[in-house]
């Protein structure tokens, strides 16, 4: 239990130190709810440890060095904060800077017609050989159906079927690109 001595000593200390180690503390932190915390944190320290102190004359100083002590871990605290807040704002507004520059960029029909091309190829492959054959005369390589159907020795109901064939599987491959499937096939 705490002599009596020792309780009277802190309440001289705490009634007429704390205000100015505020003070104090405030000068440095700038935030008078943290320096009332640093304050009361040196008080409870030098309070808990008060009987490894008995040698220390001078407990304001003792007091006012711990405050010091408090805020200057305090800044340094806020220091790399800072420091690493900086970082990743850097960081952000390298990413903000990357995304912007690859948007100017983008060209969207570029993009859009060269992965339709590549569904389109894709589906070709998969068709039947004889319309795969007959689609590619047709829409490529601009010939008419009769021209078709007299090199390939069809009728040209027969060349329409094989069109339609390919158009119908090519509209359901390509239902998400339908301005880019009208625009390749529907001339």
């Amino acid at each position: 239990m705490a002599d009596k001595s020792d309780s009277n000593s802190f309440n001289y200390i705490y009634t007429n130190y704390k205000d100015r180690f505020i003070r104090f503390a405030y000068t440095y932190v700038k935030d008078m709810p943290v320096a009332e915390d640093l304050v009361i944190d040196a008080l409870l320290y030098y309070w808990e440890n008060r009987a490894l102190l008995k040698h220390e004359e001078n407990i304001p100083a003792y007091l006012l060095t711990t405050v010091k002590h408090k805020c200057l871990n305090y800044l340094k605290q806020q220091q790399t904060h800072r420091t690493i807040e900086g970082t990743i704002q850097v960081h952000e507004e390298w990413k903000l800077a990357t995304k912007i520059a690859t948007l100017e960029a983008c060209e969207p029909y570029e993009l859009f017609t060269e992965e339709a091309q590549e569904i389109v190829n894709k589906t070709l492959e998969q068709l039947p050989q004889r319309t795969r054959e007959i689609f590619i005369m047709s829409r490529m390589q601009n010939k008419s159906y009769k021209e078709i159907a007299a090199e390939l020795g069809l009728t040209t109901k027969g060349v329409e079927f094989h069109i339609t064939k390919a158009l119908k599987t090519l509209r359901i491959t390509l239902k998400d690109y339908l301005p880019v499937f009208i625009y390749l096939f529907y001339n």
